[in-house]
C-alpha cells in the first residue's frame, strides 16, 4: 500500500513504540481533550470514544511521522486526510473524521497548547447529497401487522416501532427511555439527547394506547434489580440494546414486504418527513428532533420536492399570469 506523499509505510510495532516512548504530553494532550468533552462539551460516553477513536488515528499518524500534535501544520494534516483516503476510508467517514480534527485543534487553540489552528483551512471531500430513506404511513402500518402478537414480545414491539414513528427518538433514547420519563396523561415524554439535553416531545394517542397494552405485559415480569425504571426490557427482565432493537426493525421491514435498507434510524427520517409534509415548521421539527443545528434537519426538505414543483407552477404569480394569457 503506498503512503500519501511518496512516504514509506511503517511497521505498526514501530509506531506503537513511537506512541509509548515518545514524549508524554501528547498522552497527556489526549487525555485533557476527553475530559473537555465529557465534563465541558457534556458529549455521552459513545459520542467522547467516537471522537477518540478519530483523533487516535491522527495521533497514530503524526506518531509514525515524528510529529507531536501541537507541532503539526497544514500540510502534515492534508497528508493525513490523503492517507485516510489511500487506505479506503469512504467520503463520508473522511469528513466526520476530519470534522473531530478541526474540533480537536479548535480545543488546543482554546487552551493554549498551539497559537494557530492548523485545521482552518483543511477540506472534506465532497460527499455528494445523502438522502435517507423513509417510510410511508402504509409501510409502518404493514411492519406493526407483521408483528405476532402472540408472542411474549408482540405488544413490547409494536410499542417500540409506535414509539419510534411518533416521537422520532434516537434508538439510543429509546433503549434509555426511562418510566419516569412518561407523562402519558399529558400527552408527551422526557428525552435526554446528545450532551445529555433535555426535551420533551409530544406523544400520540396511538402510541400511549401500545404502551399501555406493553405495560399489561411488563407488569407481569420477573425484572432485574436496577432494571425497574426502563420501558423497555427483554425476556430477562434488562433493558434492550440498540442491537436488540436494529435486528427487530429490519425483520418486520423484511416481513412486511418492504423493499428499503431501513433501520430503527428511518423512523426518525419518517417521522420528520411526516412532520414538515404535514406543514410543520422546520424550527419545531428542529426541537423535536433535538438537532443541535438547523442545517441537520433541513435535510429532510428534499422529501416533497415534487409536490413543491407542483405547488410553484400551480401558484407562482408568472406561472399564472403565463397560463392567463
Amino acid at each position: 500500500m503506498r503512503h500519501a506523499a511518496g512516504r514509506k509505510p511503517r511497521h505498526a510495532a514501530k509506531i506503537r513504540n513511537l506512541m509509548e516512548n515518545k514524549d508524554k504530553s501528547t498522552v497527556n494532550i489526549a487525555r485533557a481533550y476527553q475530559r473537555y468533552m465529557r465534563l465541558e462539551r457534556n458529549f455521552t460516553q459513545n459520542t467522547v470514544e467516537a471522537y477518540m477513536r478519530d483523533i487516535e488515528k491522527l495521533l497514530r499518524f503524526l506518531a509514525a511521522e515524528g510529529i507531536e500534535p501541537q507541532a503539526a501544520g497544514i500540510d502534515d494534516l492534508r497528508r493525513f486526510a490523503a492517507s485516510l483516503h489511500e487506505i479506503g476510508v469512504s467520503p463520508r467517514s473522511q469528513c466526520r473524521i476530519l470534522s473531530g480534527v478541526r474540533t480537536f485543534y479548535r480545543f488546543l487553540l482554546t487552551d493554549g497548547y498551539v497559537d494557530d489552528d492548523p485545521s482552518e483551512l483543511l477540506e472534506s471531500p465532497q460527499t455528494g447529497e445523502h438522502l435517507p430513506e423513509v417510510l410511508t404511513t402504509d409501510e409502518v402500518d404493514r411492519m406493526e401487522q407483521a408483528i405476532d402478537l402472540t408472542k411474549w414480545e408482540g405488544q413490547r414491539n409494536k410499542a417500540i416501532i409506535e414509539v419510534l414513528f411518533s416521537c422520532g427518538l434516537r434508538v439510543s433514547e429509546l433503549v434509555s427511555l426511562r418510566l419516569s420519563d412518561l407523562y402519558l396523561d399529558e400527552r408527551f415524554v422526557r428525552v435526554i439527547g446528545k450532551g445529555r439535553k433535555e426535551r420533551l416531545v409530544p406523544i400520540s394517542e396511538s402510541a400511549v394506547k401500545q404502551l399501555r397494552l406493553w405495560f399489561d405485559d411488563r407488569c407481569r415480569m420477573d425484572i432485574k434489580p436496577g432494571e425497574e425504571d426502563y420501558v423497555f426490557l427483554n425476556r430477562r427482565g434488562a433493558h434492550l440494546t440498540r442491537t436488540m432493537i436494529l435486528i427487530m426493525v429490519k425483520r418486520l421491514g423484511s416481513e412486511a414486504g418492504i423493499q428499503k435498507t431501513i433501520s430503527p434510524h428511518t423512523l426518525r427520517h419518517s417521522f420528520a418527513t411526516a412532520l414538515l409534509e404535514g406543514g410543520a415548521d422546520l424550527r419545531a421539527i428542529q426541537a423535536m428532533l433535538g438537532h443541535e443545528s438547523i442545517g441537520t434537519t433541513e435535510i429532510y426538505t428534499h422529501i416533497d420536492t415534487h409536490t413543491l414543483r407542483q405547488e410553484i407552477l400551480e401558484h407562482h404569480p408568472r406561472n399564472i399570469n403565463h397560463a392567463g394569457q
